[in-house]
């Protein structure tokens, strides 16, 4: 049995909650048997996030605080990745600032690709295993899974030293039991009928995983605190938790409501917001469904609430703010092509050359900080931009990254080109006596005014549709939480 266990978490949600009835609105004269879906909200992506972007600050709030010099692992679990082939965790590890012998590695192809990922680190026999699930769901409009699905990241540290759960055991069952699939060439789920899906596989399946990991570990039923069943509806986790014999006030009621089912990342979401909430030497069984099933069982530390000082699950759900905009979000989600006019005719060809020699200060968001005078500057330099100093050769690395700052001025620019109009930019106050120009996001229009407080987060900052490339930078957001 691996001593790994986890040493903290985090967790991250995208602002935007798109009402389910907005949803069924738009349908309703198409489908007006859907309005029955339309209660609560799903948590979506804005016009500049993804799986990378997500799962970076869902590790920049597990990370916060702790030492991520010792993280030589970084799995990232999602079905729903930017690229199908470029690391998409090497980008996250670069944006993180972790060592380049950082071990990265991508697990996809699975609702279980996370708890997939979560076994796997907890094999390694490494220093700290960083694991990162995200997912941006993308459905077709009208169906079920519009519904219901959302977006969200949530992130594990995993170690032997200082854990707030200690890794008890885990149990797998690998079977070709088709719920749903995409092809590979496809941009949507095919799912198959309800009931077969519900008395074939949830019914079958995860209880006789869960019944061969208690009797492996030799614990009865009543011995579980938290039963987490990952992208499971209420009702049958209901009937998963009765068929185990596990107390059903011990069942997550899941964040289908507020945010909906995240995918592959469904599962580390619940287990951040559980162990938030739990108490020392109480017993956590996280399960997750996908031809086949994974169950892993967790005891809480005595240094548990330890996760309660971290961003997670409820602080993300309490940092929404609702959408009814439905058009918008087939615009995001780039199921619909609006004509953005002339000034969308360019060519965004990525010089890979240029940006591989600078990709520490893009990717990273390094700049220098002057021995000698003090003051910070980005880009790095050979000299310093103090006019009072000039020295040469006086930088060191300084991450603008972690960084707080302040609006000094900006713009909300309507004729310049934006995916969310208006194009919000302006000047950013840092300490050290540093400024820079950037572009704003998650501010809605007439929200900016000098003065407010930022925060720093890694956005795609522009798209080439003609080559399918994604390039990212670091934008200003609203600060939610503290700088390191």
């Amino acid at each position: 049995m691996t001593n790994k266990g986890i040493t903290s978490v985090g967790a991250y949600v995208p602002r935007r909650r798109l009402l389910r009835s907005a949803i069924a609105a738009a349908h309703s004269w198409a489908k007006p048997g859907l309005k029955g879906l339309g209660k609560g909200s799903r948590a979506i992506c804005s016009h500049d996030e993804d799986v990378i972007t997500m799962a970076v600050s869902a590790a920049q709030a597990c990370i916060s605080g702790h030492d991520s010099c010792s993280t030589d692992r970084l799995l990232l679990a999602s079905t729903s990745f930017p690229f199908a082939d470029r690391q998409n965790s090497t980008v996250v590890g670069e944006a993180l600032n972790l060592t380049e012998s950082l071990q990265t590695a991508d697990i996809g192809g699975s609702q279980r690709a996370a708890t997939s990922a979560l076994l796997l680190g907890l094999q390694h026999d490494g220093k700290q295993c960083l694991v990162i699930g995200a997912e941006k769901c993308l459905a077709k409009p009208g169906s079920a899974d519009e519904f219901s699905v959302g977006d969200a990241a949530a992130a594990v540290t995993l170690g032997t030293d200082d854990q707030i759960a200690r890794f008890i055991g885990s149990q797998s069952i690998s079977r070709d039991m088709v719920d749903h699939y995409r092809a590979t060439r496809s941009e949507y789920n095919y799912a198959l009928e309800e009931r077969w899906i519900r008395d074939e596989g949830l019914l079958q399946i995860i209880p006789e995983t869960i019944a061969a990991l208690l009797s492996d570990l030799k614990l009865s039923p009543d011995q579980i605190d938290h039963l987490l069943i990952a992208g499971v509806d209420s009702r049958p986790a209901a009937q998963i938790a009765n068929r185990c014999g596990i107390d059903p006030l011990a069942l997550h009621g899941g964040l289908k409501a507020s945010i909906g089912h995240a995918g592959s990342a469904d599962a580390l979401l619940l287990l951040v917001d559980t162990l938030q909430i739990a108490e020392p030497g109480q017993h956590i069984l996280v399960a997750s469904f996908g031809q086949g099933c994974d169950a892993l069982l967790f005891q809480a530390t005595d240094t548990v609430r330890r996760a309660r000082e971290k961003s997670g699950v409820a602080a993300a759900i309490d940092a929404g703010i609702e959408d009814s905009n439905y058009l918008r979000h087939l615009s995001f989600s780039g199921l619909v092509d609006i004509d953005w006019g002339m000034r969308a005719e360019r060519d965004n060809r990525t010089s890979q050359s240029a940006f591989y020699r600078q990709r520490r200060a893009i990717t990273g968001f390094i700049g220098g900080l002057c021995e000698d005078c003090g003051v910070a500057q980005y880009p790095k330099t050979a000299l310093c931009v103090n006019p009072n100093c000039g020295k040469q050769d006086t930088q060191i690395d300084d991450v603008f990254a972690n960084k707080v700052g302040r609006v000094k001025s900006f713009t909300e620019d309507w004729l310049a080109l934006s995916l969310n109009p208006p194009l919000m930019y302006g000047s950013v106050r840092f300490e050290k006596k540093s400024t820079l120009m950037m572009e704003f996001t998650d501010f809605d229009p007439g929200q900016l005014a000098i003065g407010i407080d930022l925060q720093m987060v890694f956005r795609i900052k522009d798209f080439d549709p003609l080559r399918g490339y994604h390039r990212y930078f670091w934008k200003a957001a609203p600060a939610t939480r503290p700088s390191n």
